[in-house]
């Protein structure tokens, strides 16, 4: 076990900074394996606080330090393992620092580190402090002048924030460039590049004229993948003027894809470095999926330079304020772009895949933390993802005006500050004049409220009432939970299936509607409705307009009629999952008795009603279509099941197919085959659909013919959103038909490592019973490498995470694997090790015998020489009090 406990940082521990850095002259000498980074910092006391100048630093060597010219001996400064300070400094001074690192040791990818041989840097959240010491902490702004000098042979660009302001050559076959950002900014949001990179530019004119040149750096030989990745930038550009009145500032904007990265982007003001498999892009080397996600992370990178950059977070406390709002407006700019309802059935699955077993398990937090030991473990889905759900319901409440007024007061507010989320919502507050206090506690409550809803109908009035009652429960540190502020939209489906018109009890009978949003902030509440006819159907929780998770007297036909006829298509699709769930954790418990499942027809032919409809959108039915997981459907369960879950979910698949057949091939047959590939909506929805038809026949893999249909539509596949549709398919089949696609797929991208990654990651999620033995030979594969996250996310994340049936095998060696793994991560990048290990962290779902081999293997991990803070916190609080 770890002797030495590292010491939470605590919220309410927040005091200001002893110092304020106005200005920062940065230069760089740049060498793999010696860099010299000399800094000269114009530094002020700051007045609100005391002490003495505090400076963050991590494997550093210091060279120098100068106080207004004069070097300072060693006893006029302690320098620790990890910081430096200096006392008895007047109330304004210069300080100067020189410093060396080593770029090419630097497997952490935090700080300045070399990636394809190219120079490049992630600052967020604390990697600045191994560049060179300074007050490493987001509430410290200063703007920023860089100059970099470098071989011109290697290193041709030479990039950093702001404007390029000169420059020039050097001796023995230097350059130089300098570069200067006027915008004071946080030292996490400082970037550096420098290599030898191709450039695909373009331009854009901003709303006021102005010409904002646009660049994406890539190495040489993927010029031909960065077209959608800058239509994407441009139409955010667009999009963010016409939508919020937000302007860029600068006269460039760069973007620099490199192969290392530990996440998937990160917005430095001006110069956004991107992991590649965020920016190339081809119909070749690009599925669907992910020319989607390409829009959305370029859309989110770039929207930071107001909700993040102009105005940052005062501590990392605050780190929803930045992530989840910009989470939020990614959202809204990709439904805007391509089908609203689709793309909000795609963040709930997200939400809840991701977002809420975080809520209910042990590492359940609040979008504001209270505590850290490790701000990187808190880059999480309850930060981003239910962050921005917070936001949306803001907007939910305020309306899509009133939440845009908010929006402007927040940026004329704060501009060019570092503040808090109780700021953004007292500017919602103030220019809408409304009281949000009770809402604030989304902020500070962690978990996931269960919103129960019955309701009763008075034929003798015409009235129908809603009874809601809300609970959350306990969370690690969080007990007897509040009630929260929770806007519940609803609707009333006549048997017509028509929306009947809102009339709510003791309002004024012309204020009708045909959805309502309740305000909804009690443990018990009731909600009346009049001039309702009888056997209206509700539908609730429209447009997934609160994250919770809802229970509702629902009956299975009632399910069915708002399946096929609710106009909230959001609801239609949560009508789909609610009764597919059912049924299939009703033939759970007939498999978990040892009794034949039964099939019951109906949801086959309200699915069918759909395919039917020349009306909805293909890739609307595509998500209809596709059953709820197996780690979802477990997720229900007291005693998660997952070989029971699969066998009833394929059992149930496998009937729909059975009983729709004929309609599958017709829809099959009638799709985009034969059309050239395009990224537009409209085709990607018919790609969807026709492989989603292909999925259902796929499950009869002991007929020949379906067999040969699959294998087909690999072969023939001319882009790459077919060919991984049938890949995954045959997957999962035994027999030579998968090796051969397998070795033809490596074959063909061997020498593109991040097509490779979808190789590895297809492999990784395989239903076969010798999957893990598989995985365990591709980590000597040549393309594997522990020190690039993609791989190890590839192999052994999605092994870990998208693959519950075979990493929670009876003999345990799919956690001794897992374990195995974080355990040797450790050593190289603990920030990839800790992000990988949240699936032990699921034991108390399982049976005793799963639990306890968790829970050993958990131990085993805790109790590793040298164990980093990131594992080190995820490993203990994943075990609870059993640490």
């Amino acid at each position: 076990m770890k002797t030495e406990q590292p010491k939470a940082i605590k919220l309410q521990d927040y005091t200001p900074p002893a110092f304020l850095i106005d200005h920062v002259d940065l230069e760089f000498f740049l060498e793999p394996e010696g860099t010299r980074v000399k800094s000269l910092l114009k530094v002020r006391r700051n007045p609100d606080s005391s002490g003495p100048l505090h400076l963050d630093g991590d494997t550093l060597e210091l060279l120098s330090i100068a106080v207004d010219g004069r070097a300072l001996q060693e006893k006029e400064y302690l320098l620790d393992e990890f910081f430096l300070e200096v006392e008895g400094l007047p109330d304004k001074f210069e300080l100067a620092i020189e410093t060396r690192i080593d770029p090419v040791l630097n497997t952490r990818l935090e700080g300045l580190y070399l990636s394809g041989g190219n120079f490049c840097t992630q600052c967020e959240a604390e990697g600045f402090r191994r560049i060179t010491f300074y007050p490493d902490r987001p509430d410290v702004m200063a703007t920023y002048s860089v100059t970099m000098q470098a071989d011109e042979a290697k290193y041709p660009v030479l990039l950093s924030n702001g404007n390029l302001v000169s420059q020039g050559k050097g001796e023995g076959g230097k350059h130089w460039a300098k570069w200067h950002d006027p915008f004071p900014k946080p030292c996490y949001l400082f970037a550096l590049v420098a290599g030898d990179l191709a450039c695909y530019a373009d331009s854009y004119k901003t709303g006021s004229g102005r010409d904002v040149a646009l660049k994406i750096y890539v190495q040489h030989g993927n010029e031909d993948k960065c077209a959608f990745a800058m239509d994407s930038l441009i139409r955010s550009m667009r999009w963010d003027e016409e939508r919020f009145g937000l302007e860029y500032d600068l006269d460039i904007f760069n973007i620099v894809a490199v192969d290392d990265f530990n996440m998937g982007a990160m917005e430095n003001k001006s110069l956004n470095i991107f992991n590649s498999k965020c920016v190339l892009a081809s119909p070749d080397t690009a599925t669907d999926a992910d020319f989607e996600r390409i829009e959305a992370i370029v859309a989110h990178e770039y929207f930071h330079n107001w909700t993040g950059n102009r105005v940052t977070c005062r501590d990392w406390f605050q780190l929803s304020l930045k992530e989840g709002l910009t989470v939020y407006r990614d959202q809204e700019f990709s439904s805007d772009m391509r089908s609203a309802p689709v793309k909000r059935i795609q963040d709930v699955r997200t939400l809840r895949a991701r977002q809420f077993p975080e809520d209910a398990g042990p590492l359940s937090h609040p979008i504001r933390p209270e505590s850290y030991i490790e701000i990187n473990n808190f880059y999480t889905a309850t930060v981003y993802e239910k962050g921005a759900e917070v936001i949306r319901m803001m907007q939910e409440i305020l309306g899509r005006e009133g939440f845009r007024k908010g929006i402007d007061l927040y940026f004329e507010r704060h501009d060019n500050q570092a503040v808090t989320c109780e700021d953004f919502v007292a500017a919602m507050e103030d220019a809408n004049g409304v009281d949000l206090e009770h809402f604030r506690l989304w902020y500070s409550q962690a978990g996931t409220p269960d919103v129960a809803v019955t309701w009763e109908y008075d034929a003798a009035s015409s009235l129908f009432t809603f009874k809601l009652s809300q609970h959350t429960a306990d969370t690690p540190g969080q007990h007897n939970k509040q009630p929260l502020h929770i806007p519940l939209t609803i609707g009333l489906l006549g048997q017509d299936g028509q929306d009947i018109p809102l009339i709510q009890q003791g309002t004024n009978s012309g204020d009708r509607t045909y959805s309502k949003t309740l305000r909804f902030d009690c443990e018990q509440q009731n909600f009346s409705f009049t001039d309702v006819p009888p056997g209206a159907v509700p539908s609730i929780n429209r447009g997934f307009s609160a994250p919770v998770k809802l229970s509702a007297m629902y009956s299975d036909d009632e399910l069915l009629f708002l399946m096929e006829n609710d106009s909230d298509l959001f609801n239609r699709w949560e009508a789909a999952q609610s009764s597919a769930t059912r049924l299939i954790l009703k033939m759970i418990g007939e498999i978990q008795s040892g009794r034949e499942p039964q099939y019951v027809s109906g949801f086959a032919r309200a699915l069918a009603s759909n395919m039917a409809n020349p009306d909805l959108d293909p890739a609307f039915v595509a998500q209809l279509m596709t059953l709820p997981s197996i780690s979802y459907i477990s997720e229900q369960m007291q005693v998660a099941d997952f070989d029971a879950a699969e066998k009833a979910r394929s059992f149930f698949k496998h009937a729909i197919a059975t009983e729709l057949c004929g309609s599958l091939k017709a829809l099959y047959q009638q799709g985009v085959a034969g059309t050239a590939y395009s990224p537009d909506a409209a085709s990607m929805g018919r790609r969807a659909l026709r492989n989603a038809a292909m999925d259902y026949l796929a499950t009869f893999e002991d007929d020949r013919d379906c067999r040969e249909l699959v294998v087909r539509h690999y072969e023939t596949a001319d882009n790459m959103t077919d060919r991984m549709a049938a890949l995954a398919l045959l997957n999962d089949f035994s027999g030579a038909e998968r090796e051969v696609a397998l070795a033809a797929f490596e074959q063909r991208y061997q020498q593109d490592p991040v097509v490779m990654d979808k190789w590895f990651m297809v492999q990784a999620c395989s239903r076969l019973p010798d999957v893990l033995q598989r995985i365990k030979k591709l980590t000597s594969h040549p393309g594997f490498s522990y020190k690039n996250p993609n791989k190890v996310r590839a192999l052994v994340g999605a092994f870990a995470s998208a693959n519950p049936v075979r990493f929670h095998a009876e003999d345990g060696e799919g956690y001794r694997f897992l374990a195995d793994n974080i355990i040797h991560m450790n050593a190289i990048n603990p920030q990839v090790a800790s992000r990988i290990l949240a699936p032990l962290g699921g034991w108390r779902r399982m049976n005793p015998k799963h639990q306890k081999m968790m829970k050993s293997e958990l131990k085993r991990i805790l109790a590793t020489e040298k164990l980093s803070g990131d594992v080190y916190e995820m490993a203990s609080k994943s075990l609870g009090k059993e640490a």
